[in-house]
Formats: C-alpha cells, sequence, structure tokens
C-alpha cells in the first residue's frame, strides 16, 4: 500500500490542519508513516511568518526529496501559497496546493497522480481512525485575519474570515473527548474573532467555551494565541468561574513600546496592554500570560526596546516566545527605513531572553507552594521524573507512576527547575 510521511511548521492552526490532512489519508487507505523514513508522499504544511520560517520549509522539501527521489512531495501551507503569489516554484516540489485549498490535499494528490488510485483500490478503510499524537487535543475553530499588521503576511494567505459552525465544533469536541483526550486547545487565526459574523450559527468565543464545558469528560479548555483588543469581560468572567477553563491566555505583546505597536498597526497601546493584564489578574488570581515578542522592528531604537523589558518585567510572562523580525515579501515595513541591523537584533534578542527567563522564574516562584491541575504527559528523559502542563501553563516535574500518563491530578509545587517547577502528588 502507499505510504505518506507529514511534518508541520509553524502554528497550532497548521498543527491542526496537518492532523485533518493525515486522516483524509488514512481514510483513502494509505499506511502512515514517520517523516524521517521513506514515504511515498510527503506532505510538508509550511510557515511564511518569518524569513527562517520560509528557509526552513524549503529544507524541509528538499529532505524530503532527498530521503526518497521517486517520492511525491507537497507542499501546502502559507509559504507555498507565497510562491504562488509571486510565481516562484521549487524544484523538488512536485505538488503545490494553496492555502485555503489544504483540506483537500489528497483529492489534488490523486488528481494530479492517478496512478495512486489502483494502488488504493487494494485496500480501502471504512471507517475512520483517527491518529492523535498528542496528550491534548488542538481543536481549530476560526480561521483568517483582517487585521493586517504592517509586519506580518498571514492576511495575504490566510484571507477569508470563518467561523465554524458551533454544533461542529461541539461534534469533533466529542469525540476527541470519546479518544480519550481531558484537554481541548482552541485555536484559530483570529480566534477572539469567532462569532456569528462569519458563520459561528450563534454563540461569540466566550458563548462557546460555556457550551464546550457541559460536554461529559472533558475537564480542561485552555484558549491559544488572542489579540488584546478581542479578550472580552465576558471572556474575563468565564476564565474566572468556569472550573474547566484554564486560568491562562496567550495575548502577544509583540511590542512594549506605542510608538512600534502603531507602526506596526497595532490596535493598542502599552498603557492598554498593561491594564488588560491587571484586569486579568484581578479578577483571576495568578493569571498565566503568555506571548509573542519581536525585537528589531524598523525605528525600534533603545529607548523602545527598554519600553518592551519593561513591560516584560511587569507583567512576568511565565513563557515568552521571542523572535527577530524579518521583511515580509509586500508588507509596509518591508520598505520602512530605520531597518536595525542584525548585530543589533541579536545582542538584543539575547538580552530579552535573560529578562524573560528571570521574569517567567519570578511567576512561577510565586506558585511554590500551591496545588495546580497537571495534565500528565510523558517521563524526562533527562531526569526521569514524570512531566506534565498545569493550568496555569506551568511545566512541573515530579514523582509518578506511568499509569496515570493522560490524567490530570493535583500536584504541589515546591521547587523551581532551570524550565519549570517541581512538584509532588497531593491528594488535595
Amino acid at each position: 500500500m502507499p505510504t505518506a510521511a507529514f511534518t508541520t511548521l509553524g502554528c497550532k492552526v497548521n498543527q491542526y490542519e496537518t492532523q485533518k490532512i493525515l486522516e483524509r489519508f488514512e481514510a483513502l487507505g494509505f499506511d502512515i508513516v514517520p517523516f524521517d523514513v521513506p514515504a511515498d508522499v510527503y506532505v510538508i504544511n509550511t510557515c511564511s511568518v518569518t524569513q527562517s520560517a520560509e528557509a526552513k520549509s524549503r529544507q524541509t522539501v528538499r529532505r524530503a526529496a532527498r530521503q526518497n527521489p521517486n517520492a511525491v512531495v507537497v507542499m501546502t501551507g502559507c509559504y507555498a501559497q507565497f510562491t504562488l503569489r509571486r510565481g516562484e516554484t521549487l524544484d523538488e516540489a512536485h505538488l503545490v496546493v494553496p492555502n485555503p485549498d489544504k483540506m483537500r490535499t489528497a483529492d489534488y494528490l490523486l488528481e494530479h497522480f492517478p496512478h495512486f488510485k489502483a494502488q488504493l483500490a487494494q485496500k480501502r478503510h471504512n471507517t475512520e481512525t483517527p491518529i492523535r499524537r498528542r496528550s491534548r487535543a488542538v481543536l481549530k475553530i476560526q480561521d483568517g485575519c483582517n487585521v493586517y499588521c504592517s509586519f506580518c503576511s498571514i492576511p495575504y494567505t490566510r484571507p477569508v474570515m470563518r467561523s465554524t459552525p458551533y454544533t461542529e465544533v461541539l461534534d469533533e469536541a466529542r469525540a476527541m473527548v470519546q479518544d480519550g483526550y481531558r484537554e481541548l486547545v482552541l485555536t484559530g487565526v483570529l480566534i477572539g474573532d469567532y462569532g456569528p459574523e462569519t458563520g459561528s450559527g450563534g454563540p461569540d468565543l466566550a458563548e462557546l467555551c460555556a457550551l464546550l464545558g457541559e460536554i461529559d469528560g472533558l475537564e480542561r479548555i485552555r484558549i491559544s494565541s488572542i489579540e488584546p483588543t478581542l479578550v472580552t469581560d465576558r471572556l474575563i468572567d468565564l476564565i474566572a468561574t468556569h472550573p474547566k477553563m484554564c486560568p491562562h491566555l496567550h495575548i502577544p505583546l509583540q511590542s512594549g513600546d506605542t510608538g512600534v505597536l502603531q507602526a506596526m498597526n497595532r490596535p493598542y497601546d502599552q498603557a492598554f496592554y498593561l491594564d488588560l493584564i491587571r484586569r486579568l489578574r484581578a479578577r483571576i488570581p495568578n493569571c498565566a500570560i503568555s506571548t509573542d515578542i519581536m525585537v528589531g522592528f524598523p525605528g525600534e531604537d533603545e529607548a523602545a526596546f527598554q519600553n518592551t523589558c519593561f513591560v516584560v518585567e511587569q507583567v512576568e510572562f511565565c513563557r515568552a516566545h521571542l523572535f527577530r523580525y524579518s521583511p515580509r515579501p509586500d508588507t509596509p515595513a518591508e520598505t520602512m527605513r530605520q531597518q536595525v541591523p542584525d548585530p543589533v537584533k541579536a545582542e538584543r534578542m539575547q538580552r530579552l531572553q535573560h529578562i524573560s527567563k528571570a521574569a517567567a522564574q519570578r511567576y512561577a516562584a510565586r506558585m511554590l507552594g500551591t496545588v495546580e491541575r497537571v495534565l500528565v504527559e510523558t517521563r524526562s528523559k533527562l531526569s526521569g521524573l514524570m512531566t506534565g502542563t498545569s493550568d496555569r501553563y506551568l511545566q512541573v516535574e515530579f514523582a509518578a507512576p506511568n499509569s496515570l500518563v493522560g490524567q490530570i491530578i493535583p500536584v504541589r509545587l515546591v521547587d523551581l527547575t532551570p524550565d519549570g517547577v517541581l512538584g509532588e502528588l497531593t491528594t488535595a
């Protein structure tokens, strides 16, 4: 039987979409194999958020072609969409599926390479058996972005605003719970935009979360990246009061300097962001905040960089994804003056990494002595301890038997580790 291998670059939305593409291939009769072994088909779900992401996408396509020169290499995702927009080609990619059509990747393959149809005719799967490789399930509920930040290419690769009908979301969530998942991570490109105006069929994000909370067997609901201006009072109240909602939000900062935020076309300033965090933590004690921060945006001088450092110190993010600005084709920032030299970006990145890690440890230290619910995930090869993720997105290590994997258990946090906290099992 033909074999297919899959890999994903980029965000949780891409991870979810790769999973759905994989399930379609499996239902057609393809045998799914790891990406690092020879396969008949390689599917690469690419990313274009930075120059580095594009470079990794190209490298991954070429690596697949080297692993099996006779394989069909399929490229989809945001970088694939950009190659189509720019009229570029990548010799090793035999098939490029437009990003809006990526859920039809299997159909594109069979249309362009019909010899697979004869092979698949020998083996038909009567039912779909999803392969879910993560201890928590990622559930995509929204697609598309219309914010047009001056540095970002996503509105060009995902231009259609769409909310998944809430009945479909609930059906998929129930199926995931039946598969044994205790936590769902809701994801979308602009997840806070979820609502009836773009196709939800009624509920907005907070109302959808409340409906998901009624599903028996589902223990935790986590919201992935949400824009600061889309965190509503109703959503804050729901997180504060609903026992299944994780007291954690990933809220991109991008920059802590108001002038840079304006140049980025971000619809908030430093004061708005800090006030939002204050309101969250006043309503949700010790609410965990993770974030994305860009270093070296055009026009960012030392004073602007220090404003970003100030916000990091004030907020004490539990985790921060830091990355250097890189010009994206056809975006306004690409032609802005005062481009920051690469050595300056690298030096600021190093400084901010130290500041962010220290701030994250201060946040974790405040949680010592408390009891957190932890989703048990795997055993650390380094320490030999079991590891898991707490409600507040802390990485926790603790002594426990393998039989607890996949369960959510109470763990008392007792000490700091280089990348999280040390805990011990407790009954309360």
